[in-house]
This record gives structure tokens, sequence and C-alpha cells, in this order.
């Protein structure tokens, strides 16, 4: 059985046409939803890049892994979908970029190159096309033919003026069929796309396949707003443009990358079948959302879940078919459901739950009623932006994290403030409720739950050969060499 693992970088949870949205084209998508399973209620555990992958490829939150930015390390100790693929007997293999940056502890001496970089590549994977941020590989064949010399965001940021198919998107794509050519046996691929991540600028006919007048308006801000909103319109590259024609033409740019990678991931799919390979196990999501000028602003940052709630499309030999799930899955959740689709043990570190249940037609057990998300900032008052935050405040209190249930969604500051939306009164994120009745249950769900997830994966086991029979069977204690 082949497992096929795809991110498509910055995608909203409702730019597709079978989530119902009104311009969006996404045949391709759309017809994996129909052979599979569409979480309608799925999230991403962090924002930006790297937090949001640390989650995915862990099985952790951001609370247990401590990837709170661009450029934190991902500890050595903690598996991965990689590793787990390796157990399961795949030489697992990554087109594109994981963002992972390299424990210090595992460093080659202090002048170790992965040490200047937090586009690392995730611990057991054979990086066949490394494309990190400087898109070299790309960018040097677009040189090759003609075009350039271009840096990446040259290149990226100039993709309306060439044919679509010499897009970025269309690179990797055909890197992964010539590779699939000379392969034999089940592969494990991980097929990791930029786009839709800015620029906002897409490639060949794309650019000009929606009209911005037809790509509709932003939710405005709040007359009232949180402290951190106002902080987070600072940030220059998190600022949506305030003129409305700019705005509506970065929404058509957005709106064509998206379609565009849609054909990619469609080219992808069918060189499988053309490959003869039928059983095949597909994943399609998202490392986290999009702002799109929701709220004032781009990019992903802060506590509205346009840049958490992501698509998560699952089609699993003999599973369930068109079938769409509302309950509340997190991104935490992927390596748990890998890990039973491959016939191994669930490491034991992970914070989240199998899907399978879902995946074969039935419902799990004590399922989860509201989905975590948790975002880091300290890196906007000590990295590159330097905003201006309180004059006393300490970085270990620059965090906050999400309760959202069906109704509600509560955040809670990591400097002790808290606010409180009524989504069920506003689902657009712009009512809030202070009536403690409403509010101490959710901050009391919010404490319950991370109480429940607190570092440490062998919490579960007791030492000592008359215990090992009551360990629970699900989990899993990696061998060490």
């Amino acid at each position: 059985m082949d497992v096929v693992l795809v991110t498509l970088d910055q995608l909203r949870a409702d730019c597709l046409g079978v989530a119902g949205h009104p311009v969006v084209e996404t045949p391709n998508l759309d017809a994996l939803a129909a052979r599979g399973v569409r979480f309608a209620r799925h999230y991403a555990q962090a924002a930006p890049c790297a937090p949001g992958r640390a989650a995915l490829y862990t099985g952790t939150y951001q609370m247990v892994n401590r990837v709170v930015a661009n450029g934190s390390p991902l500890a050595a100790h903690f598996d991965n979908l990689a590793l787990l693929a390796q157990r399961a007997g795949y030489h697992p293999v990554l087109f594109g970029y994981t963002d992972q940056g390299i424990d210090p502890s595992t460093a080659d001496g202090p002048t170790d190159p992965w040490l200047d970089t937090y586009e690392g590549i995730l611990p057991g994977f054979e990086a066949v096309v490394h494309l990190d941020g400087h898109q070299q590989a790309w960018v040097d064949h677009l040189a090759e033919l003609g075009y350039g010399p271009l840096s990446a965001d040259e290149a990226l940021s100039t993709e309306p003026d060439r044919p679509a198919e010499l897009s970025a998107s269309a690179f990797l794509t055909d890197r992964i069929l010539e590779w699939l050519d000379t392969q034999a046996g089940p592969v494990f691929v991980h097929a990791s796309y930029l786009r839709p991540h800015p620029p906002y600028a897409a490639a060949g006919e794309y650019a000009k396949r929606y009209d911005p007048a037809d790509c509709g308006t932003p939710i405005a801000p709040a007359e009232e707003r949180h402290s951190l909103h106002e902080l987070a319109l600072q940030v220059p590259v998190c600022a949506a443009p305030t003129d409305p024609a700019e705005m509506a033409q970065l929404r058509a740019q957005y709106f064509g990358m998206i379609t565009e990678v849609d054909a990619q991931v469609g080219r992808l799919l069918e060189g499988f079948a053309a490959a003869g390979r039928d059983e095949v196990v597909v994943i399609v999501t998202a490392d986290h959302g999009e702002q799109l000028g929701d709220h004032g602003l781009i990019q992903k940052l802060g506590f509205f879940e346009e840049s958490y709630r992501i698509p998560l499309l699952i089609a699993a030999p003999g599973g369930a078919t068109g079938r769409v799930v509302e309950d509340f899955t997190e991104a935490v959740d992927v390596l748990p459901t890998v890990a039973e689709l491959l016939g191994q043990p669930v490491p034991a570190q992970a914070n989240g739950r199998s899907l399978m249940a879902f995946l074969e037609g039935g419902e799990p057990e004590q399922w989860r009623q509201a989905a975590h998300y948790e975002w880091d900032w300290r890196d906007l008052v000590m990295g590159a932006h330097h905003v201006d935050g309180p004059r006393d405040l300490r970085l270990d209190r620059c965090n906050l994290a999400v309760h959202r249930s069906a109704t509600h969604a509560y955040v809670q500051f990591g400097d002790g403030d808290w606010i409180c939306f009524d989504l069920e009164a506003d689902p657009t994120w712009r009512t809030t409720v202070g009536d403690p009745e409403v509010v101490l249950p959710l901050a009391q769900a919010m404490l319950t739950w991370r109480q429940a997830h607190l570092g440490g994966p062998y919490t579960e086991l007791l030492l000592g050969s008359e215990r090992r029979g009551r360990w629970p069977a699900a989990l899993s204690v990696p061998s060490v060499s």
C-alpha cells in the first residue's frame, strides 16, 4: 500500500469547492473528498509554518513539543511520521520542505550549517528534492529555461508572467512523477507544496482566473479590538491592504494559487493511477490557514480561527466514501491515524487520537467537544519585527491558547488576560461575552485540556515486570539503538 501525504501551505478550510466556497474551484480536491472522508472542522495546532508542522509531524501540541516559532528547534527525542513509516517498512521520501530546525545537541559542532536555518529536514525523511525558502532546484530549472537569474522571491512574485507549466507547484509534481517511474514496491511520499503561501501571485493563466470584483470582501475588524489585535496590525507583513481594490486583487491571486495547486494534486494522483498503484492512502491537509483580510489581517497569527481552521481529506482503500465529519479534529490526530493505517502501535507521545473509526464509517467513543490551538508571539518582540509590547512583558508570557467549542471561543493569554467570543450569536468573532456563567466553564475546560496533555510520553506506564501486562495496548515504546 502506498502513502501520499500532501501539505498545501497556508490553505484555509473554507476555500474548497466541496466546502461550499462560492468562488474557488477545486475539482481535484473535491473529487478526493468524494472518494474519501472530509473533516470539516479540522484545526492546525499552531502557526506559523514550523510550529504548525511540528504538531502535524509529531502528533503533539505546541505546549509539549515547544516549537514556538520559525527557528525553534524540534527536540531529537520526539518520534515523528517519517520514523513511524520506517518502522512500518517504508523508505519515506520528501519532495518540498518540512521546516523543522535541528536539535542543537545533535549538530556536527558549532559550525554545522543546519544551525543557521529553521528549514531543516524532519528526521527519517530522505529529501529527494528539497525546496526550502530558496527554492533553489526550481530557480535553477527556470534559469536553464532562460528565466533568470532570479531569487526565490523574484521567481515566485513573477509567476503570473510565465506559463503555469513552469510554476513552483508544477515543478514539484514533475519531480515526484519522474521519481515514481523508477520505483518498485510500496512508497511513502510527502509532497509538500508551497502554494497558496505568499507572495500572492498565481501562476500563468491562474493569475487571471478570478475577477477581483467577484472575490468577496473580508470580515471587517470589530470596533473594539483586543490589544494583541492592535499589536498584530503593527506587523507590516500581517496588516491587510486598506485599499479595497488592492485587497480584492490579493484575494483573487490567493484563489488562483489554490486552483493551480489543486490541478497539480490532480496530476499527482493521476500519476499514481497511471502507474497501476491503486492501493493508495492519500492525506491532504495544510500546516495553518490564512487571514485573507479578515479582521484587517493577512498571513497567519493571533487568535482568529482563519489562521488555524484547515482542510483534512483522507482517502483510504476500503474506507468510507463521500463522508463529511463535523466533529472537531486536530492536526495531532494525523500521526495516530497513520500509525493505525500502517498497522503500527500509536506512539506513546501522541496527544491526538486516531481517526480510523471515522474512516471506517463509524463513530469513535467519547470524542472531543472542542478544538484547541496555540500561538506564541515572542518572535514578534525578539525577532525582526520588534513590535512595541509592554516594557515589563516577559517572553514566556507572549503566548495564547484557544478553546473553540461549537458555540464559543475562549482565548487565554499568557499574561493572565482573556477574551471570549460568542460564536452562536456572531460567527464572525466580533461579539464578546463576559458572563461568568458562560466563561468559567470554558476556562475550566481549557485548564482540563492542558492538564490532560502535560509533557511526558510515559505517564501512562509503570515499570515492573508485573505491570507490563497492564500497559495500554495502543501505546508503543520506540526501540533505542
